[in-house]
């Protein structure tokens, strides 16, 4: 007669001593987040209801110098919008101004880079000094430009340039804005592009120059793939600051003459608050946003893969 003996049954863990209880991974989560939710309902108050209500008016045509004409309109104001010719032109001289700037700040910033990064007397005083530019109000930016540089009669360029007359808003006045804005962004580049060739391993350039490789072949073949990931967030993060650019365009030409040095914000704002036609100035900015947000996400996209594939690297 064999018996068999159970084993008695597993007791339960014990409970935290203390009154503790556990939680479970989801609500630790919200626990964390919790600090962030005021923060969340600021942002969502203060920009998605105004671009929802941007939307709701871009279906409406309502012109403020005529009290009771608003009524649904449906999409006739975006219809209008892309067969606006002067929408087209501003949208091109938009894309030229922010490319232009973006381009010639970059290049500007990378040869800087290089001269700072190198050891000489006074660098940090050079350093500080080419900074200043980005630590300037845009309205003062503007301010100084058009008064102080650019004025036909009393501008320092006129008189480094011999004394010439040379009204450069009037006949140049694209030009104008992206040279205030080119110098303002040119520091940004700097910075950005300096602390890419300080991250640089120095390891590499020593063997390479005791393989017998120039300097050119130096920059081209090392110091450029470096330098790529910070190109490429310099670019990104330029254009999308520069595409917004409103306060040099008011301050310096007022997007004249006729709508030569205007943008996209600027028009926004000229048929808005100077024209009172609501509706076609809500359904402009929406199409801006649009397409903004369609070629940020793409470039940020370009620029987390770069970095993710440096990173796993």
């Amino acid at each position: 007669m064999t018996t068999t003996l159970e084993r008695p049954a597993a007791s339960p863990p014990p409970a935290p001593s203390g009154g503790v209880t556990t939680r479970s991974p989801r609500s630790e989560g919200w626990v964390r987040r919790a600090p962030l939710l005021p923060a969340l309902v600021f942002t969502i108050v203060v920009t998605q209801i105004p671009f929802l209500l941007t939307i709701y008016y871009s279906f409406q045509s309502w012109n403020l110098v005529r009290p009771g004409s608003q009524h649904f309109v449906g999409f006739d104001n975006y219809v209008a919008v892309f067969t606006d010719s002067q929408f087209r032109g501003v949208a091109l001289n938009t894309i030229i101004m922010t490319l232009g700037s973006v381009v010639i700040a970059v290049i500007l910033g990378l040869l800087l880079a290089l001269l700072l990064n190198r050891h000489f007397v006074g660098r940090g005083v050079v350093r500080t000094l080419l900074v200043t530019p980005f630590l300037i109000t845009p309205v003062a930016a503007a301010l100084l430009w058009k008064t102080t540089l650019l004025d036909p009669t009393y501008g320092l360029i006129n008189f480094v340039l011999g004394g010439q007359t040379i009204d450069w808003i009037s006949q140049y006045p694209l030009a104008s804005v992206m040279a205030a804005l080119v110098w303002q962004w040119t520091p940004f580049m700097m910075l950005l592009l300096l602390a890419g060739l300080q991250s640089m391993p120095g390891d590499q350039v020593e063997a390479a120059r005791v393989d017998g490789a120039g300097a050119w072949s130096i920059f081209v073949e090392l110091t450029l793939p470096h330098l790529r990931r910070f190109l490429e967030l310099g670019i990104v993060l330029g254009a999308i600051y520069l595409v917004n650019t409103f306060d040099a365009v008011y301050m310096i030409t007022q997007g004249g003459p006729g709508t030569a040095s205007a943008n996209l914000p600027f028009y926004i704002y000229q048929r808005a608050f100077l024209g009172f036609d609501i509706g076609q100035s809500a359904a402009m900015g929406v199409v801006v946003v649009i397409l903004t947000i369609i070629v940020a996400t793409f470039a940020l996209r370009l620029v987390f893969r770069s970095f993710g594939a440096a990173g796993e690297s």
